[in-house]
């Protein structure tokens, strides 16, 4: 990764933008309006000619070069395939990634449209089909930069960064130095049950807000945290409910899925060692952005004691979540 100053934002200044966009081929009429992201920044940007382009700009030192062009290559992959996804545009500089002084980018048409409601079975069965042949996309070839998902590798990197900060109060760490040994202890034990299953070049964040609907028209967009992993980090984000409203929900999606691809039904053991590793990550990942002056201005309770008591009693329910049976697949006992 790059060296880079503590706020790497400061520099992204209008200017800088509309320059970056210019260097790259575009006629920019010098209309911004910034849209809502974290761990990027996003901008719909006005062009002289036409309707205006939404621009990604990379957190600097987040993703090297090489990887941000994977993501770019296995998007544009699942558009030739006819499967709807926001690609990048190829700019008028004949790429797909711009740069501009430590700055990467892309650009994207502006596309509409709201989160799907999966609690409608059909719209679950047709988000099953476009996973399955999004994964059939993603066996072609494997990721050769692109970071792995590894849960138990991620649940400890995580809970050291939590650490060496000091971030859990002092009155909570004997119950968090308590919890993590066992939640490994029930993560190792969930993946032993799912046993050998196959990696893939996934999504990696299918949750409903990376999927927009629009006249009966589904849309995966923001590729950004694309990874190898096993299909189910595509589809356990978007399960809700208690356990047998969620067993319906993936036996639906499965339905839809298997019209497109087999998939290995152990893989269900899964889910609860990716939540866990979720919710660990999230909390790291917070703590590491912290720097960021955007993140204690829309995330001013994360340095609150009460979020971390919270947080404890949310790890316990995860836990017992874990040391429940997986949920049951409609058919399967």
């Amino acid at each position: 990764m790059m060296n880079v100053s503590a706020h790497p934002y400061d520099a992204l200044t209008p200017d800088t933008l509309l320059d970056a966009m210019e260097e790259a081929g575009f006629a920019v009429s010098g209309r911004l309006f910034a849209l809502n992201s974290y761990e990027n920044r996003v901008y719909q940007i006005g062009l002289d000619e036409g309707p205006p382009v939404v621009a990604k700009f990379y957190r600097p030192g987040r993703w090297t070069e090489e990887q941000v062009r994977e993501e770019h290559e296995f998007t544009r992959e699942l558009l030739e395939a006819d499967i709807p996804v926001v690609a990048p545009l190829e700019m008028p500089s004949g790429d797909t990634l711009g740069k501009h002084g430590e700055f990467m980018f892309a650009v994207f048409n502006q596309r509409g449209g709201q989160a799907p409601d999966t609690s409608i079975t059909d719209t679950l069965y047709r988000l099953g089909q476009w996973l399955g042949q999004i994964h059939n996309i993603g066996t072609r070839k494997p990721f050769q930069h692109r970071v792995a998902l590894s849960p138990l590798d991620g649940i400890e990197a995580s809970n050291h960064l939590l650490l060496e900060g000091d971030w859990i109060p002092k009155d909570l760490r004997p119950a968090w130095d308590s919890l993590i040994p066992d939640l490994l202890t029930h993560c190792r034990a969930r993946m032993e049950d799912a046993g050998t299953v196959e990696t893939l070049r996934l999504h990696g964040d299918c949750h409903a807000g990376n999927i927009l609907c629009r006249d009966e028209q589904m849309l995966f967009v923001d590729l950004d945290d694309c990874r190898s992993g096993p299909a189910i980090q595509d589809m356990w984000l978007l399960l809700n409910g208690d356990d047998h409203e969620r067993g319906a929900q993936l036996g639906e999606l499965l339905e839809g899925y298997e019209m497109f691809r087999d998939y290995n039904r152990r893989e269900r053991h899964l889910i609860e060692p990716l939540r866990c590793y979720r919710q660990i990550s999230h909390c790291a990942w917070l703590a590491k952005r912290w720097d960021d002056p955007a993140f204690p201005r829309f995330f001013p309770w994360f340095a609150q004691p009460r979020f971390w008591s919270d947080q404890v009693l949310s790890l316990r329910e995860q836990l017992a979540a874990l040391q429940a049976p997986s949920i049951t697949l409609p058919g399967q006992y």
